[in-house]
C-alpha cells in the first residue's frame, strides 16, 4: 500500500499507462495477424498492403514506447522475408 501522495499518483499513472500500451499491443498483433493470414492465403498483393500498415503500427508502437526498436526490427524483417518467398 502507498505511504505517500507522490506513490499513490505513481500507481495510478502506471495503470492508465499500462491500459495504454496493452492496447498498442493488441493492434499491433492485430495488425501482424493479417499479414500471416494473406501470406497463408498465398496473396501476395493483399499481404503486401497488409504488411504496410502493420509496419507503421509497428514503428508507431516504438514512438510511443509500448515496445523496442529492435523487436518491431524482427517482426518487421520476419514478415518481409515471408512475403517475399511467395
Amino acid at each position: 500500500m502507498a505511504n505517500h501522495k507522490s506513490s499513490e499518483k505513481r500507481i495510478r499513472r502506471n495503470e492508465s499507462r499500462n491500459e495504454v500500451v496493452r492496447s498498442r499491443l493488441r493492434s499491433i498483433r492485430t495488425f501482424c495477424k493479417s499479414v500471416e493470414a494473406a501470406i497463408s492465403e498465398g496473396n501476395k498483393e493483399q499481404a503486401l498492403a497488409a504488411f504496410k500498415l502493420a509496419e507503421s503500427n509497428l514503428m508507431k508502437g516504438v514512438r510511443k514506447g509500448a515496445i523496442k526498436l529492435g523487436t518491431a526490427a524482427r517482426r518487421t524483417s520476419r514478415l518481409s522475408a515471408k512475403i517475399k518467398s511467395l
